[in-house]
């Protein structure tokens, strides 16, 4: 595995690990409620950004797509070598 490798593996278990940018943005919320703190409220203006949320489901999106992906070519693997 070269370094590459090795980099983007560590990004898609990150994204796996953190939550949802909605996760985030609603917790903000519930805080903001309690104590409204004005660097919170710049954290969940950034939360709520509608480019925020696409970019975090985007990210999610093709971790999973790559998950599938080398399920597959286990698959075929498998079944190439009975």
């Amino acid at each position: 595995m070269d370094e590459a490798e090795a980099s983007e593996l560590v990004w898609r278990e990150q994204v796996r690990r953190r939550v949802t940018a909605e996760q985030d943005r609603d917790t903000l919320a519930r805080l903001i409620e309690y104590d409204a703190d004005p660097f919170e409220v710049e954290l969940y203006e950034l939360a709520a950004d509608p480019r925020t949320r696409l970019i975090d489901r985007a990210q999610r999106r093709r971790v999973g797509q790559h998950e599938r992906h080398v399920r597959r070519l286990k698959a075929r693997g498998r079944r190439a070598g009975q």
